[in-house]
């Protein structure tokens, strides 16, 4: 996949489909937005322009990217809603079928960045985290689907979610826990969702972002690794045609690394009966050798 569909051409990966992408204005929403567009989709943006924590707004973000797009000689259109609205998966979803008359592909890019101890865990906090990365995820492939369903094509929906609802990571126990509400949520809509010919999976990427940036983890590395961009190509793949078998998978990319993360269960260890904590315990680095 190069990206190389020209202005005005139909050849690309996405040529002929509408793709709605929030979180459209900056980093790996942007540059998905960006890359679906070069291979021939038609967009409908959705971006808040706020600040990381998710607090502010501004439309001049969406409408940039908007602007880029359409200089690329892509149909477009914007919107500035917030994701986390009771009313803005319906009306993002609407939108794109109003302007484009169909939906074939959703990427939920949308995120908000937050770092807090268990312990000092506002509830404002964790229902902010919720419902940016789970609660808007799952309301807006509700709604997608509900289109999707009536297309013979069925359509495609990539959600945000992150490596850190397998690994932990101190002090985002809100994020783990929305990341995971996410993989959990794509494994079982898979199932719904197969015989609608509708196909589900999660990204948990890894790029340097304006919310990233500033980890340590980027620090030692060079400007140019790990960039939205490259993501960008495996979100390309995992909503075109290329990608009509993968479903209910949690797809890992960083940089020019593609990967997927599942869960695991171990061998285990048969025990006798009667069995007491005691035997457990005697026996748990068996049972829990993978």
């Amino acid at each position: 996949m190069t990206g190389s569909a020209t202005k005005g051409s139909q050849m690309g990966t996405l040529a002929g489909k509408v793709v709605l992408v929030t979180g459209a204005g900056r980093g790996i929403g942007r540059a998905a937005a960006l890359a679906c567009a070069r291979e021939g989709a038609s967009l409908v943006l959705d971006d808040l322009g706020c600040e990381t924590d998710g607090s502010g707004a501004d439309t001049n973000v969406v409408e940039r990217v908007r602007d880029e797009i359409a200089a690329l000689g892509g149909a477009v259109v914007a919107s500035a809603l917030d994701v986390t609205a009771a009313d803005a998966p319906a009306s993002l979803t609407q939108l794109a079928r109003e302007r484009f008359g169909r939906l074939d592909a959703v990427f939920h890019a949308a995120g908000i960045a937050h770092e807090q101890s268990l312990a000092r865990l506002l509830d404002v906090e964790l229902d902010r985290v919720l419902d940016v990365h789970a609660r808007a995820a799952i309301r807006l492939t509700r709604a997608a689907s509900a289109i999707m369903q009536e297309q013979p094509e069925g359509g495609a929906i990539l959600l945000s979610s992150g490596q850190n609802a397998f690994v932990g990571q101190r002090g985002q126990a809100a994020f783990c826990a929305a990341n995971a509400a996410v993989i959990g949520f794509v494994r079982a809509a898979a199932l719904d969702l197969r015989r609608h010919r509708i196909r589900i999976n999660a990204l948990a990427a890894i790029a340097r972002t304006r919310a990233t940036a500033a980890s340590p983890m980027f620090q030692s590395l060079r400007a140019d690794s790990l960039t939205p961009d490259q993501v960008a190509q495996a979100v390309v793949y995992l909503l075109s045609p290329l990608a009509a078998d993968v479903t209910g998978e949690c797809v890992g990319a960083a940089g020019t690394r593609v990967y997927t993360m599942r869960l695991h269960e171990s061998t285990g260890a048969f025990l006798e009966d009667p069995l007491s904590p005691a035997q457990i315990a005697n026996a748990w680095s068996e049972a829990s050798k993978p």
